[in-house]
């Protein structure tokens, strides 16, 4: 069975990708989570998690004796081995569509991703405020998502971006995690998206995953001294 190695369900966007996505699929696996206790080369995280992979980072899907990371080649491979669930779109064009926004989520929105950090269990609206009124690159990167996510919805109908449920809406799960929490302005057809997407039974089950682990790790915590 395939396994998944992630980090701490409360803060681990990159984990999060590809476990919504298996499970949301109903693809099988089994998970492996490894506790952030720092980033540092001796820490016990860096110690266990190189020995699955020479990155050195979560998420890495292990099949057989075969590791793959990054989230990316992740999706790929499963998207491969498993045709029948579709996970891109079946229609050529949306299917580039579909990869070229995930690529665009993989490597941008740093500005956004830098400010708010993923953490499901905290609520940082006066955080967000903040952001939003001091960071134009902020409001750029939340433009940039209107934009994209709008066209697409309206193109393609909903519920999801691409009408049916993709890898893309797995990339997009973590952002759609940063919006709840820190409450950044958005229009309603964005935030229905975003609704949409914390309702999907894979990411409710990631949420209540992420409530039960209880485990405040102050390098993940920018904004808050204790929880």
């Amino acid at each position: 069975m395939l396994e998944l190695h992630i980090g701490n369900k409360n803060y681990s966007s990159w984990s999060m990708r590809p476990w919504v996505l298996l499970r949301q699929a109903g693809i099988p696996f089994t998970e492996v989570m490894h506790r952030f206790d720092s980033f540092d080369a001796d820490s016990g995280f860096k110690r266990t998690i190189s020995a699955v992979s020479p990155a050195g980072k979560v998420p890495v899907l292990v099949d057989d004796d075969l590791a793959i990371w990054d989230t990316l080649a992740i999706a790929e491979y499963l998207a491969e081995q498993y045709p029948q669930h579709q996970l891109w779109p079946e229609d050529r064009a949306a299917r580039a569509r579909a990869r070229s926004i995930s690529a665009e989520m993989h490597s941008g929105f740093a500005a956004l991703r830098g400010a708010c950090p993923m953490n499901i269990e905290a609520r940082l609206p006066e955080t967000g405020a903040l952001l939003w009124r001091d960071r134009a690159t902020v409001r750029d990167d939340v433009s940039r998502l209107e934009h994209m996510w709008g066209s697409l919805l309206q193109q393609y109908g909903g519920p999801m971006l691409f009408g049916e449920f993709s890898i893309a809406d797995a990339f997009f799960a973590p952002v759609c995690m940063r919006l709840h929490s820190y409450q950044l302005p958005l229009s309603p057809l964005a935030a229905g998206y975003v609704e949409r997407v914390r309702a999907l039974p894979s990411v409710q089950q990631w949420i209540q995953d992420a409530l039960a682990e209880n485990d405040f790790r102050e390098f993940e915590e920018p904004y808050r001294l204790h929880r």
